[in-house]
């Protein structure tokens, strides 16, 4: 009797054990479930701002408004980039906490090296379970540290402000790090957009290239895809409808590569106030005017240590044939342009004239030795 009473014993302790061994599982690992999705972001459309500041002095606001995103209160937003970021913060996921070995080491980089992240929602003050709410509010709802790469190059650590363990995150199928994404720089986030008007928005289009007014040109809108093009010297076009046409609905979509915030003052004001190479202007019916004056993009001549009229007399040569500066009329922003995206814009009125013929690439064969067959 007592041996069964003994092994009926330890067959409640065994019990009992692994019992106590579930529980704590179960516990950890809905803790676990619970800080995978702390820094997760359900409802995006829910986020009204978002706030970087990185150890180097960079901050930036990015705030909705009625039209879009805008930075810093002033600039419209890259909504691409926008976007993803909306994106990244609705799937960031962690992977595993730090080991306590590491934190320590990993704590200390953080706060030498991080991009603080402040989210802030609309949120209800009451919440019945996800189906009565009441009262909405704005509210910073997230704060917390992007760190820098894991040594695999495939997480990115993360810790909650006030918080004292450190994360790995990740972005479920994305290889590579989080931390680009979050950039604190305000130059990063802006939009990139020249023009980003409808045909049937625009009112005119002018042209002009400096020197040369019989190809500099003025197109105005009559009526729906109707259109008078007349050169600026005075001189009538009888221009193609098509081509005419293509350029019209070119506007819809120009953007520039590169601000050139980075540029000394004195070099930018060299530029500025040399001839400009062509100047495209767009008015449209609401009587909004835009404008982009292109310069030519030389080599610096302190760079190669030359006179800068030494470097004029090979101008052709070291002239960029790939981009251009450019300065836009709205906010006097300084910046960089490809001829792969502004070539098919900044065409002379020749160009346009039904009797233009486009120039036939010459082609020229070199003689291939003749190599006998075996």
């Amino acid at each position: 009797m007592k041996k069964k009473n003994y092994i009926l014993i330890v067959i409640i302790a065994v019990l009992v054990i692994i019992a106590g061994i579930l529980i704590g599982n179960n516990r950890y690992l809905s803790s676990l479930r619970s800080e995978a999705y702390d820094f997760t972001v359900y409802d995006t459309a829910s986020i009204t701002k978002l706030f970087f500041a990185d150890k180097s002095g960079h901050q930036v606001l990015l705030q909705r408004d009625a039209n879009g995103w805008i930075v810093d209160n002033e600039y419209a937003a890259n909504q691409g980039m926008v976007n993803e970021m909306l994106y990244t913060l609705n799937r960031i996921r962690i992977k595993m906490p730090v080991s306590v070995k590491k934190s320590d080491n990993i704590i200390a980089q953080l706060s030498s090296s991080n991009t603080k992240v402040e989210v802030y929602q609309i949120l209800p003050r009451i919440n019945f379970f996800n189906k009565l709410k009441m009262f909405n509010h704005e509210t910073r709802s997230k704060v917390f540290y992007i760190g820098g790469v894991t040594q695999d190059n495939q997480g990115t650590y993360v810790l909650k402000e006030g918080g004292d363990k450190v994360y790995i995150a990740h972005l479920p199928g994305l290889r590579g790090t989080l931390s680009p994404r979050f950039t604190a720089d305000p130059i990063d986030w802006r939009d990139h957009h020249v023009f980003s008007e409808k045909m049937d928005d625009i009112a005119s289009v002018m042209f002009e290239i400096n020197g040369d007014l019989h190809n500099s040109f003025i197109i105005n809108t009559i009526s729906r895809a109707q259109f008078t093009m007349t050169r600026l010297d005075g001189e009538p076009v009888d221009f193609s409808d098509n081509k005419v046409l293509t350029l019209m609905m070119a506007f819809k979509d120009v953007r520039f590569e590169a601000f050139l915030n980075d540029v000394e003052p004195a070099r930018r004001d060299s530029i500025i106030n040399s001839p400009f190479q062509q100047r495209l202007t767009l008015t449209t019916k609401d009587g909004r005017t835009i404008s982009v004056t292109t310069f030519k993009l030389m080599a610096n001549a302190d760079i190669y240590e030359y006179s800068q009229e030494d470097l004029e007399e090979f101008e052709e040569m070291i002239k960029d044939p790939d981009h251009q500066y450019a300065l836009l009329s709205e906010g006097n922003e300084f910046v960089l342009i490809q001829d792969f995206v502004f070539g098919k814009l900044l065409k002379p009125a020749d160009y346009y004239s039904k009797d233009y013929k486009d120039e036939i690439p010459q082609i020229y064969y070199q003689e291939l030795e003749t190599v006998e067959s075996r």
